[in-house]
């Protein structure tokens, strides 16, 4: 690790992201190991909440997936890149500008990521995403309202 990523690490365990990443990790009932750049990976993760292939808290990026899922360098970078967000913006006060990030960038373009900053800095292309172009409100709610419709009823 740089000198830098100890940084980050060692500020994410103050501002208490990483301890909420690991404590979300317990409940969804993960397995963390090790993983570079300071990360830990926490596969396994049983929850369905949220709908992502991975998230990051902290220092720690939890996934669904087993822990060859990260075998991809640019995902690895993109979830890092996550990790220092949380360490710029001193913790979990990243939870809820995210999510404002999400619901902006759902109204634009119908996507959760393609207007939302912090996947952009992090890298739309490198977390897996494709940018969708900015469309109007109506057919952004329309897409919603069909979307609705077509799930399975029942259990």
């Amino acid at each position: 690790m740089t000198g830098w990523q100890w940084v980050k690490v060692v500020g994410n365990l103050v501002n208490l992201s990483t301890l909420a990443g690991l404590a979300v990790a317990k409940v969804g009932r993960a397995r963390v190991r090790r993983g570079p750049r300071g990360l830990l990976f926490a596969n396994g993760y049983r929850l369905g909440f949220p709908v992502a292939g991975a998230f990051t808290i902290g220092n720690v990026v939890l996934s669904k997936h087993e822990v060859t899922y990260f075998a991809d360098e640019l995902l690895v970078k993109h979830e890092e890149r996550h990790s220092w967000q949380y360490f710029c913006l001193l913790g979990l006060p990243m939870l809820p500008l995210y999510v404002v990030g999400v619901v902006v960038s759902w109204l634009l373009t119908g996507c959760p990521a393609s207007r939302n900053p912090f996947e952009r800095m992090a890298s739309l292309k490198d977390g897996g995403y494709v940018e969708r172009p900015m469309q109007p409100l109506n057919r952004t709610v329309m897409q919603a309202l069909s979307a609705l419709r077509s799930r399975p009823k029942g259990p």
